[in-house]
């Protein structure tokens, strides 16, 4: 995902994982259970994509994360 700020196209990117139909963020992750960090990553991808809705799978379950 490419980064804008203030009309400035950044080189750094962000790869998600996958993009349901421009509006779910889904993360995979192939751990036991998440951690602070992993919640933020999704809030990150959220933002910057302008999408309301993530998911992030894990080794053990579902979490829903909602702006």
């Amino acid at each position: 995902m490419p980064i804008a700020y203030k009309g400035v196209n950044l080189d750094a990117g962000y790869r998600i994982d996958l993009l349901v139909d421009s509006c779910v963020v889904v993360e995979v992750k192939a751990i036991e259970s998440l951690l602070p960090i992993h919640q933020a990553q999704v809030m990150t991808y959220l933002r910057l994509s302008g999408c309301r809705l993530g998911l992030q799978m894990f080794k053990t379950g579902v979490r829903r994360i909602a702006l």
